[in-house]
């Protein structure tokens, strides 16, 4: 039952929101604007003009960005969507929630404080200050306490008004704006926290609710983040891998180039096993990621460090897709209170504590949010925050919840597995419908110890195709040598009409191998391994060119098929394989 704390919150959050439900004043409330992200047809954007703190006189106001996409005869109530994050944007979603309910108005809504609101707690003195930190082995405390108060002490906002339950009574106000009677709340990871709260203090709004990856109130995110990382691993059967690549990379940490996300200028991180597990654990939202990690781990327990360097990229390049301050004031009001930070080894878990000792905002206290509509709950088997069997406990303890977990799937159901969203979608039609597809399929394979011969030449040549060009002036100059040999075979062209056919099989063999891999992922981490076992070719063609040209009067033109066929031998063993 919620605590003496939460009852009071809840009632004085819907006395304030009461106040909201005439037109009039629902009218003035709301401000229209240009969509600030690609959207569907038939959708408008606005701001809703809120106070910045519900429970304080006078409060500024502030304006929370959303997005309306209406449909001329819907079926149902609208669905309501809202980011994770903290501090993740959702306007460019709208489209990718509209096709899953596409019979009825989709409302998209920003988080108080992000991207798309006003005004935008961005923080650039985290991002630098996690990439310098990031420079040395080991985190320094001095770094990341003065990015935390550069940041605090330039935000002019009342971060106290940046918590969750404002966010959750922002929801409530914008449906009663919008002036629709109910509406279905659908949220992802910490925005299933808020789109909860939200359902219990509007109960007569809420038709139903979708937790998708949900984040349970009294879930210690922080301090069960290794073993939550750790249990996924286990699942994937590469546990014991795991083990090992972090006390190698303990012993002797890794250092590689990125790019700055600030200054895109060139920098060099440096990782240490506790760094590439948080690496991992942050990446696996990423839908691309998750296939990978079992050949990943693998192959950096055996010192394949450089197939972390699009992990690398990746993180770099991510780390703007977060308004800091808004996810600080959050997780410092809402997270950090329920955590004891006994171990550190992490570097966000080390990054957000030194910021939250740093930020000294005070804890929300307690929510015990309860809805009695009915409640989808979607869990990914390789979630690496929190495993399904806790989710599964946590929507137990709803009244109306049903819980379902999605195979082969981490973070993000729907953004991932389309069983996922035809479930969502069936459930908002009818909430007692079954899942209209096999939640037990996984919705792509994995790429598994063996699939792949490792190595980040591939990845490399997706961001730098030129880095191809021996292959396509091998591939080429093998031709030339066939239709050469050919000609000339009863002149001496028999070992250049060979080694053409050589070279020829092999580009031949290693084109319908790419063509073959049903999924492209796997070349951020390796190559089909029949380009490794046939490479012999390579060195045959090579050979037979070296002896075609060095022959008693040989065409002085073979030389470059020689020249040709060694560069390649050297670029392929020394580089791709």
């Amino acid at each position: 039952m919620p605590g003496w704390k939460t009852a009071v919150s809840l009632i004085a959050a819907s006395v304030t929101l009461m106040g909201l439900s005439a037109p009039a004043q629902a009218r003035a409330s709301v401000e229209e604007r240009a969509c600030p992200a690609p959207v569907p047809a038939n959708t408008t954007c606005g701001y809703l003009l809120v106070p910045e703190r519900r429970d304080a006189y006078q409060s500024d106001t502030i304006k929370v960005g959303f997005a309306v996409r209406r449909v001329d005869s819907p079926t149902g109530d609208p669905v309501v969507f809202t980011n994770g994050g903290p501090g993740a944007s959702s306007i460019q979603l709208t489209e990718t929630i509209a096709k899953i309910a596409p019979d009825r108005d989709v409302v998209i809504m920003e988080q108080r404080g992000g991207a798309y609101s006003e005004p935008r707690l961005e923080c650039p003195e985290i991002v630098a200050g996690a990439v310098k930190e990031l420079t040395t082995a080991g985190p320094s405390k001095g770094d990341m306490a003065l990015a935390a108060r550069a940041c605090r002490a330039r935000l002019t906002a009342d971060l106290r008004g940046f918590r969750t339950q404002e966010i959750a009574a922002d929801v409530v106000e914008l449906r009663r704006t919008l002036g629709y009677d109910k509406w279905s709340l659908f949220g992802v990871g910490y925005s299933t926290r808020m789109m909860l709260l939200a359902a219990a203090m509007d109960p007569d709004g809420a038709t139903s609710v979708v937790l998708d990856s949900y984040l349970p109130e009294a879930y210690a995110a922080y301090d069960n983040a290794p073993a939550a990382l750790r249990g996924m691993l286990d699942q994937l059967g590469v546990a014991d891998r795991y083990d090992q690549m972090i006390k190698n990379l303990n012993a002797e940490p890794v250092t590689l180039a990125t790019r700055d996300p600030l200054t895109r200028a060139r920098v060099e991180v440096t990782l240490s096993g506790d760094d590439v597990a948080t690496l991992l654990a942050e990446s696996v939202s990423d839908t691309e990621v998750l296939p990978i990690l079992p050949a990943l781990v693998d192959g950096l327990a055996d010192g394949h460090t450089d197939l972390l360097s699009p992990l690398v990229d990746a993180a770099a390049s991510t780390m703007n897709g977060r308004e800091w301050g808004l996810y600080y004031a959050v997780q410092c009001q809402d997270e950090w209170p329920a955590n004891t930070f006994t171990s550190r080894a992490m570097f966000t878990v080390f990054n957000d504590a030194t910021t939250c000792a740093e930020w000294r905002l005070p804890a929300s206290g307690e929510e015990g949010a309860l809805t009695q509509a009915p409640v989808l709950v979607l869990a990914g088997q390789y979630d690496p925050a929190i495993s399904p069997e806790t989710v599964r406990t946590a929507s137990e303890k709803l009244p109306a919840a049903r819980f379902q977990e999605f195979a082969g799937v981490g973070y993000g159901v729907f953004q991932v597995s389309e069983c996922g969203r035809q479930t969502i979608g069936a459930f908002l039609r009818d909430p007692a419908a079954p899942a209209p597809c096999d939640p037990a399929k996984a919705p792509r394979a994995l790429v598994e110890p063996g699939d792949v011969h490792l190595t980040p030449a591939a990845y490399t040549a997706a961001g730098f195709p030129w880095a191809l060009a021996p292959l396509g002036a091998f591939a080429l100059l093998s031709l030339f040598q066939v239709i050469g040999g050919a000609i000339t075979v009863r002149r001496g062209g028999l070992l250049s009409l060979l080694a053409g056919l050589a070279g020829a099989l092999f580009c031949a063999v290693a084109a319908w191998s790419v063509w073959a891999v049903d999924d492209p992922v796997a070349f951020t981490v390796g190559i089909p391994p029949i380009i490794f076992w046939t490479s012999v070719l390579v060195v045959v063609s090579a050979g037979l060119s070296v002896v075609a040209a060095f022959r008693d009067q040989a065409p002085a033109v073979l030389i470059l098929p020689t020249a040709t066929g060694l560069i390649f031998t050297a670029w392929l063993v020394g580089w791709v394989l």
